[in-house]
């Protein structure tokens, strides 16, 4: 055995002990060195909300940043330090990939400058708009906004709300270091180009339309293509639905159909089907009138037959094929059919009456007749005309993937019942959304180039009742905290750690490590409705996969390859090589506390630093500043 292998078998012991000392719970609070760098760290304060920060060296000062004004930089203290380069040892050139995922890990993103057509933040009147309007309502709720988020906190940001991952080391050091003034305008459009842009709203909309685990005669591989295809080509969001609704054919030769397929497991005549297809797509919650009318609005339980009456035209039928290692049949493929189907459907009111229900869509009656293609015409009303509803509910819930909170809550009950927040402001954006071409990027365009959107995380005395978690409406005054998917935190953990480079080789390795790691997350404490069950919420099993867990073990043993390896074995001192951990795990350099806690902490270990970069990596990555989004 090694001495570094040794060494690592004493700090895995070390932290195991402390796992059972903590009583498996998520908080680092049992390990009394680097309970602190996780008690102590940014988010920790974050999320307490408290007005101002401590005025402690190194830390970041609120009240002296207001909205517009720039935002300290880490640079100054970063070409201070004695020593060699900052930059990760044996960093990969632009342009070099890391496998991790169903594709590779996008290569080092390089801002966008210059490129035509595409409005700074401060020229283009959405965003002019989107700020106007917030602003008035800060002033009309008498709050004010927190200050700007700092490079690094902003940088991490919108990494993971575009691209589904934290920022490299080397990617935040860049951003920082660049004295732009459009800087962050630049980076949104590198990021919106980035193959990880693509494959981080495939995830999402594969999740929303089929669930985090794949249902029984469902292909995952099938929806996957049919969303990467279209947020890679931009497809207008419009005709994505319209294809989403109206799909048939083979699961796999038109993806599209796992949608209709993941709503048929049960033989419901399409009750599942209606409702997820008016919740996703039209942020509407009808499927409570499946039974009686509707307790808060004007909805009735005719009209969810009447939305189901455009579904009894499908069908699914599953063919299997003959295993000659077996000799049995197994399951081949599906595929979506139509089925003849005229005239109305019945149902049963509450009190025992039988009623009828033809196809109508908010009014607009089609035609029940033999020979109507029902879904196909369902889709071209749901998808056509000024404003559709897939237009309004589609913003709302890309407003709520960016801020935590869309203008309604949940982003998809909206209706008269449940008004929207800042109803104007839902209203343009719908409209510009619309008259954009449904354009999904430059949605996004607009809403991560708002001031709000730049804000940082943390509460000041003036906006503290801007809560939404107490039940507050949220009014945007400052950034909300949310945990990390599933998929995020995955990914994440590969760009801190390269532990996907340990002990595991090739693409199909990676791919099932990736697979594997993602289904005992969701399995420890998913349900079937994945928007519930897609974040970190802190459970046992979580915890446990995090502390304990191979990608976890892999990160702190110094095997060939991984990054603590090659930052300890790299050159630079001391605190050179805390920093870049910092860096790599929470996109920022520690502060100058943290960096005392970690000298009172080395001081005690008899000269032997390995263990204690172990354990403080370790400490890092279970933190909540790590885990959380803000």
């Amino acid at each position: 055995m090694t001495n570094n292998d040794s060494q690592a078998k004493v700090g895995s012991s070390w932290r195991k002990a402390g796992v059972l000392a903590c009583g498996l719970s998520l908080a680092v609070s049992a390990f009394s060195g680097f309970a602190l760098l996780a008690q102590g760290s940014l988010l920790a304060q974050e999320m307490e909300a408290k007005p101002g920060m401590s005025d402690k060296p190194g830390s970041l000062k609120p009240d002296s940043l207001k909205p517009g004004t720039k935002s300290p930089e880490m640079k100054g203290e970063m070409e201070a330090m004695d020593g060699p380069s900052m930059k990760t040892p044996e960093a990969k050139a632009p342009g070099a990939k890391a496998a991790g995922g169903s594709d590779d890990l996008p290569a080092r993103v390089k801002p966008a400058t210059n490129k035509p057509g595409v409005r700074t933040a401060a020229s283009d009147p959405v965003v002019q708009f989107i700020n106007e309007s917030l602003r008035q309502g800060w002033k009309d709720n008498d709050v004010e906004p927190s200050p700007m988020a700092d490079d690094a906190e902003w940088i991490r940001r919108v990494y993971l709300d575009i691209v589904g991952r934290i920022p490299s080391a080397e990617e935040v050091q860049d951003f920082i270091a660049d004295k732009s003034k459009t800087k962050r305008s630049e980076l949104i459009e590198a990021l919106l180009e980035d193959p990880g842009y693509v494959r981080n709203f495939t995830t999402i909309w594969t999740n929303l339309c089929i669930g985090q685990r794949t249902p029984r005669r469902v292909s995952r591989t099938g929806m996957q293509k049919f969303f990467r295809e279209g947020f890679a080509k931009n497809r207008p969001w419009n005709e994505m639905v319209f294809d989403l609704v109206s799909a048939e054919g083979h699961f796999e030769k038109n993806g599209a159909t796992n949608f209709i397929l993941a709503q048929m497991q049960d033989n419901d005549d399409g009750v599942q089907l209606t409702a997820k297809t008016t919740r996703l797509f039209m942020g509407m919650q009808v499927q409570c009138t499946q039974c009686h009318n509707h307790p808060f609005n004007e909805w009735k339980q005719d009209q969810f037959w009447q939305f189901n009456s455009f579904f009894r035209q499908v069908r699914k039928m599953d063919h299997q094929k003959l295993d000659p290692r077996t000799g049995r049949q197994v399951d081949d493929y599906s595929e979506v059919l139509f089925r003849d189907f005229s005239g109305p459907v019945f149902f049963e009111k509450r009190s025992g009456l039988m009623q009828v229900a033809y196809p109508i869509y908010l009014g607009a009656e089609v035609d029940a007749s033999e020979g109507v293609d029902r879904r196909t015409e369902l889709a071209k009303l749901m998808t056509s005309g000024e404003k559709p509803l897939v237009a309004t509910a589609y913003v709302n819930r890309m407003w709520g993937h960016f801020f935590g909170y869309g203008f309604t809550r949940p982003v998809d009950d909206m209706g008269p019942h449940n008004p929207p927040s800042n109803p104007a402001l839902l209203d343009r954006l719908s409209d510009e959304f619309v008259k954009s071409g449904y354009d999904s990027r430059q949605l996004i365009r607009w809403i991560a180039n708002a001031e709000a959107y730049s804000l940082t995380s943390r509460g000041i005395k003036k906006n503290e009742r801007d809560n939404p978690a107490a039940g507050e409406t949220p009014l945007f005054s400052h950034i909300y905290v949310k945990p990390m998917r599933a998929e995020q935190l995955y990914d994440s953990l590969i760009v801190a750690t390269n532990a996907h480079k340990t002990g595991r080789a090739g693409w199909e390795q990676s791919e099932e490590q990736r697979q594997e790691w993602l289904q005992q997350f969701v399995q420890a404490f998913g349900t079937d409705d994945n928007e519930e069950s897609s974040g970190f919420d802190g459970t046992i099993p979580q915890a446990l996969m995090m502390m304990n867990g191979p990608l976890t073990r892999d990160a702190v043993a110094l095997k060939p390859g991984s990054h603590l390896a090659e930052v300890l074995a790299g050159k630079g001192n001391e605190r050179q090589k805390l920093n870049i951990l910092y860096l790599s795990v929470l996109s920022r350099m520690p502060t100058a506390a943290e960096w005392a806690r970690f000298q009172k902490y080395a001081s005690s270990s008899g000269g032997n630093l390995i263990p204690v970069y172990q354990d403080m990596f370790w400490a890092l990555l279970n933190s909540n500043e790590f885990i959380f989004i803000h």
